[in-house]
């Protein structure tokens, strides 16, 4: 067993699943490379699902996002079905977090002042990629890079109405500690819409 499996008991979780999250989310950092990464889940209407990596780039106190281009697949499957699920992952702490929520664009402003911070490359790219969509080559999208390089130049890059951020406002949370034997420990937060309750349950 490592060292770093410690037990998980409800009494010493926080009764804030957001305080929770961030307490492993810290613990986590001197161990990850990539902490920020997590598995999204998003579906279509008629419940066909989808799971890709994002990386949460909002915490929160009632929400956590990400950024993306809306003519996504996520994206699409977002328009139609605004019930998501997130799981984030820490193997050498034997740590794995779920979380589901409904999902709602960010503001502009919020997508702006994000898009205004990245790297400009990243910025480029942004306007470059019709993601998701299919590419003959890939000469295809290089060559869209170094025409959008020339249209931009000296100029800041201005953000695409098709890409921004998304909230997602959980109403279930599971902390999922590794324990010898497969017998881990689960404990589930579920909201009432006016507070949080916790919960055991079996491994």
């Amino acid at each position: 067993m490592s060292d770093h499996w410690l037990p998980l008991h409800v009494a010493d979780c926080d009764p804030d699943p957001f305080v929770q999250f961030r307490t492993w989310f810290d613990e986590a950092e001197p161990e990850m490379n990539e902490r920020e990464a997590v598995a999204l889940v998003t579906a279509t209407l008629d419940g066909h699902p989808s799971a890709r990596m994002v990386l949460l780039r909002h915490v929160g106190n009632d929400s956590f996002g990400w950024f993306t281009n809306y003519e996504s697949r996520k994206g699409h499957d977002l328009e139609a079905n605004h019930h998501a699920a997130l799981l984030w992952y820490c193997e050498s702490l034997g740590r794995q977090i779920r979380i589901e929520g409904t999902v709602a664009k960010m503001s502009d402003a919020q997508s702006d002042a994000y898009f205004s911070s990245r790297a400009r490359g990243h910025q480029i790219g942004a306007h470059a990629s019709h993601q998701s969509e299919p590419l003959v080559s890939r000469q295809e999208i290089e060559d869209r890079v170094r025409e959008l390089e020339a249209r931009f130049e000296g100029v800041e890059v201005p953000r695409p109405e098709y890409w921004g951020g998304y909230l997602l406002t959980p109403t279930f949370f599971e902390f999922w500690q590794h324990r010898e034997d497969r017998l881990h420990d689960r404990v589930f937060y579920t909201s009432d819409h006016h507070a949080w309750s916790r919960e055991r349950h079996s491994p």
